[in-house]
């Protein structure tokens, strides 16, 4: 297995802060790393530095794979406002769409006439053989149908590519990435805006992807599926665990509990060395006194002396002990802070707090949403799932209110208390300080307002940020603040953590799992509705609705089992009632077979055949054949 890229002992200083230092690592052919830490620790600044893109303060970058045959989605980008979403996926390998581009430039100048013309012409040809002896054509082929897999179909391509949405400009700079097929790809937050569908089509291309895939993603299944290695950046160093982010979660729970035990055992240590020592300076106190008067006889005082000198020598050998004890103690564990949040709401006596009743809904005469028909009781944590424009975010607004359907109705219980997070984060007061925009609250003090601020990684001098210039994962945090205080007891949340690093992630679903009151959800982790939500609405995005009553981990097992049964519920329910229909049948011949028994054979002889009727039997070969072409379907 060969070596394409090897790191030593890089550091990188940001704004007078060491961001991270001593970075060792090597990246070897075929393997997918998953780049791992929190929010700030500077994942996408070591991706820049390992591609060229930034320099590092201290250390080496040896790039034994040719950065030609690297390739990067950065989470930014700037692109000509006149460039077309099909250019901007031919833009992704350069030298190809430097050749692309003289074709047609050299097409152009041979429509007019004179030299201009004669000499497009003369290099129009060198140039189209040179194209195609890269697989020019090929290439633009591969590029088309990646767009196409991933979701972006032809009448997209034309779009200018700054007027795409998220999710559009991800799938288009994912597609132009696979068609150019780096022999190294960098993909930094690459499952940002992807649908669930995108994600699935994604997770089976890298996952069949024959290069070497270093990334980073906040989606624990995504890493879960793809990743080979977790690589742990921290401020000290990097440390990589084998396997998904379920394996690194075994993994770190078992060092934390050897390094515990470890601590525990060099604690024990250290005390007994301690007791020890206290106990040879007072034996040599005791010995010494002894020695000094000890005046009469000369050898019981060389004796004391003696005793004393051989405490002195333990006294120290000893303390020694100590010191390498010292040396090599792990310390106690030192947990990095953590978002702390309880939700609780104000109690709520009704059961239903919300209904749909056939409620239709549509933009501009596009139907949106049509019969979207469920209640929401207390306790339900409804998780509203669907591709990208099916309308998650318009049914959450029409539960809100802040829309109106265009048919039916939306009912809410007169006394239910909304919490509401969107993820555009409107609402936030942005030109006030996090601290005065506690302050504002009832009985609020500042002592207070700190506390809680803290709770939510807000230390010390952040108080004083206004929420305007705080990041997207700060003013997340921000947002969570006013459900912590809003004593809601239905919570509306529209994508709650895309800018969150995975522990804060962690921390919100424990805190969403022991909410007693009633929650409506959107999110592309799928982690959060396995493990948050007890029902699931699918959106199908050309307005049609499907409730199913159950977890992801049901509904998964449901189309497992209906895929390896293709006729679906009918199928089951008919081939139960025909399994139902014979056991009857067959207990009422074994009863008249019974009864048959206590007659005389030869006076029932005539009788039997009445007893069982051509009918009957007819019946019992009916649903036995039936039965037998159900089960060769399945």
């Amino acid at each position: 297995m060969r070596t394409w890229m090897i790191a030593k002992d890089l550091e990188k200083e940001w704004d007078g802060r060491l961001l991270f230092e001593k970075i060792n690592l090597e990246v070897a052919e075929g393997e997918r790393l998953a780049l791992f830490g929190k929010n700030g620790c500077g994942k996408t600044t070591l991706l820049r530095i390992l591609a060229g893109m930034d320099e590092a303060t201290g250390g080496s970058v040896e790039r034994i794979l040719p950065t030609e045959e690297w390739g990067m989605m950065k989470q930014h980008e700037e692109v000509p406002a006149d460039t077309t979403a099909l250019d901007r996926a031919y833009r992704e390998n350069g030298k190809l769409y430097a050749l692309k581009a003289r074709l047609e430039h050299l097409t152009y100048e041979m429509s007019g006439s004179g030299e201009v013309a004669e000499a497009a012409l003369a290099a129009y040809g060198p140039t189209l053989e040179q194209y195609e002896a890269e697989d020019g054509f090929s290439w633009e082929n591969e590029v088309e149908k990646q767009l196409q897999r991933i979701g972006m179909p032809k009448p997209t391509w034309e779009l200018p590519y700054v007027s795409l949405s998220g999710g559009q400009k991800t799938r288009v700079r994912l597609a132009a990435l696979l068609a150019k097929s780096p022999k190294l790809l960098i993909l930094d937050e690459p499952t940002n805006h992807l649908d669930e569908e995108s994600l699935h089509w994604l997770e089976e291309q890298l996952k069949t992807y024959s290069g070497t895939l270093l990334f980073v993603s906040h989606d624990r299944q995504f890493i879960d599926e793809v990743a080979t290695a977790v690589c742990e950046l921290n401020p000290d160093g990097i440390t990589k665990y084998r396997g998904g982010y379920t394996d690194y979660k075994g993994h770190k729970e078992r060092e934390l509990k050897e390094h515990e035990a470890l601590h525990k055992k060099q604690e024990q240590q250290r005390k007994a060395l301690e007791e020890s020592i206290r106990n040879y300076q007072q034996w040599f106190l005791q010995a010494h006194n002894a020695a000094t008067h000890q005046s009469e006889v000369k050898i019981t005082q060389s004796f004391y002396k003696a005793k004393a000198k051989k405490n002195v020598s333990r006294y120290h050998a000893k303390q020694k002990q100590l010191e390498r004890l010292d040396k090599e103690s792990v310390g106690s564990v030192r947990k990095a802070p953590q978002m702390k949040m309880n939700l609780e709401d104000e109690g709520f006596e009704a059961r239903t707090l919300l209904r749909f009743e056939h409620a239709d809904f549509a933009y501009d005469q596009q139907p949106i949403l049509k019969n979207v028909h469920f209640q929401l009781d207390r306790g339900d944590r409804l998780a509203v799932r669907g591709p990208n424009g099916s309308g998650k975010t318009t049914l959450l607004r029409l539960a809100n209110g802040k829309l109106s359907p265009a048919s039916g109705e939306v009912v809410l219980h007169p006394s239910v208390k909304i919490g509401y997070f969107s993820q555009e984060l409107e609402g936030l007061p942005v030109d006030r300080t996090l601290l005065d925009s506690l302050l504002e609250l009832p009985n609020m003090t500042q002592t207070e307002a700190r506390t809680l601020l803290g709770c939510f990684l807000f230390p010390k001098e952040d108080v004083f940020k206004k929420i305007g210039d705080l990041s997207m994962g700060e003013k997340c945090r921000a947002a969570f603040i006013r459900l912590y205080f809003g004593g809601a007891n239905l919570l509306i949340l529209d994508e709650p953590n895309n800018y969150l690093d995975i522990d804060t992630r962690e921390v919100m679903e424990s805190a969403l799992m022991r909410y007693e009151g009633a929650l409506l959800l959107v999110s592309h982790d799928r982690m959060l509705v396995r493990k948050a939500a007890n029902r699931i609405i699918d959106l199908d995005g050309k307005g049609g609705f499907a409730l199913f009553e159950g977890s992801l981990e049901e509904q998964e097992e449901n189309e497992k089992q209906r895929a390896k049964n293709p006729g679906g519920r009918e199928e089951n329910e008919r081939r139960l009632m025909l399994e139902l229909r014979l056991a009857e049948l067959l207990r009422g011949e074994a009863e008249n077979r019974a009864a048959v028994d206590e007659w005389d054979r030869k006076k029932a002889q005539s009788g039997i055949a009445e007893m069982f009727s051509a009918d009957t039997m007819n019946e019992i070969r009916e649903v036995k054949k039936e039965l037998a072409e159900l089960k060769g379907r399945s």
